[in-house]
């Protein structure tokens, strides 16, 4: 299974357009500095899971028949984006789009869908055994319904939570009680005197990795904001926290 990170920013992506900021200048100097929208590719023997669709560009990064399914977060335009071409395609089959219980979903998505083929909504905690691996939808806070997802083959764990402030309980316990090898987590913001509306700080990460303690943790949704303070601060965060890219393997 090889678990690679599409997209690593907010929904203004990096460099945000107009900004003048030493982050968003950077980005426009070197590409790798470039944070599309928030998304993961899973490849495995059987095809590419795609969680979450937020690149416009899906149908020149993938044929027809890499493409085993689709795993929404939620519902926010920049995390589906890239669906409203893709269903399009004139192609007899469908392809199976999982997907939280949001009754409005995106504008017309679910009316004409075209070959996505929208499945019964997840159940919270409750597992999906697929051919390659299971994973488990678990509650986020958002201002959409919102999963993250507990991905599990053999013996390695990957939690994927984004978009979140924070986490609820019943999400915290339950991944207290499992042994993560990797925690994906939201991070827009750099530290703040408040918690924000709809994403974490620095602050919440760092407590979510205090508490859950998995053997690394990797943040992502991250705005210019945060890239600016992380030029100057990045070294100060524990050996166990990864700054995403896109583009970078995670297992």
């Amino acid at each position: 299974m090889d678990i690679r990170i599409l997209g690593s920013g907010n929904a203004g992506q990096v460099p945000v357009w107009g900004c003048h900021c030493v982050a968003c200048e950077r980005a426009k100097q070197d590409v790798s500095f470039r944070r599309g929208p928030c998304s993961l590719e899973i490849r495995t023997e059987r095809g590419v899971t795609l969680i979450d669709a937020g690149f416009t560009d899906l149908a020149e990064r993938y044929e027809f028949d890499e493409i085993q399914r689709i795993v929404l977060t939620h519902f926010h335009m920049d995390h589906v984006q890239g669906l409203f071409h893709l269903r399009w395609s004139e192609r007899p089959e469908k392809i199976p789009v999982f997907r939280p219980d949001d009754e409005k979903g995106t504008d017309d998505l679910y009316k004409h869908s075209g070959v996505l083929d929208f499945q019964t909504p997840f159940v919270p905690f409750n597992k999906v055994e697929f051919d390659d691996f299971s994973i488990t939808p678990l509650p986020l806070f958002h201002s959409k319904i919102t999963l993250g997802y507990l991905i599990e083959k053999n013996n390695f764990t990957l939690a994927y939570l984004t978009d979140t402030v924070g986490l609820p309980d019943t999400t915290h316990t339950f991944l207290a009680n499992r042994a993560l090898d990797c925690l994906i987590l939201d991070c827009s913001e750099p530290p703040m005197p408040s918690a924000p509306r709809n994403h974490n700080d620095i602050n919440l990460a760092l407590w979510v990795y205090n508490t859950l303690k998995p053997k690394s943790m990797i943040l992502t949704h991250i705005s210019h904001r945060l890239d600016c303070w992380l030029i100057e601060n990045e070294a100060s965060l524990p050996d166990g926290i990864i700054i995403a890219r896109d583009g970078m393997s995670v297992a």
